[in-house]
């Protein structure tokens, strides 16, 4: 089905969106020593959950459209991206205090998972190949 197709490359853009405001947000925490608040926690939140979510809506295009080698690198990042940024939340809930650093670092490296999940399936997408 093409719906889900559009709907997991549509998605994207919120991803990279909500993962730009949280690496932003957790960045001027971490430099102006603010304690962890609700704020934070809310869009630790959503940026895990955007990327949960496009995981899930891969899965069904996967499903519904089929299967290609190209994909296996980029399944494997996905999958890492939400592991990182999910267990840096997660342990960072546990902490006493909690802070922000373990959320910029979760929400940095689940980024760079992504775009090598994207040049996993799109090799020439950041590089100009014209002479």
């Amino acid at each position: 089905m093409t719906f889900f197709f559009h709907l997991h490359s549509g998605l994207r853009y919120l991803v990279l969106l909500a993962g730009a405001i949280a690496l932003v947000y957790f960045a001027f925490c971490v430099a102006t020593k603010r304690p962890f608040d609700k704020v934070g926690r809310i869009i630790g939140a959503s940026y895990s959950g955007f990327v949960q979510l496009q995981v899930l809506v891969g899965i069904v295009v996967l499903v519904t459209r089929g299967y290609y080698p190209a994909l296996i690198g980029h399944i494997v990042m996905m999958v890492l991206a939400v592991g990182a940024i999910q267990g840096c939340l997660s342990a960072n809930r546990r902490r006493t205090p909690p802070g922000y650093v373990l959320p910029l670092v979760g929400t940095l490296v689940s980024l760079l998972f992504i775009v090598g999940g994207v040049l996993a399936i799109r090799p020439g997408l950041f590089v100009s190949t014209a002479v």
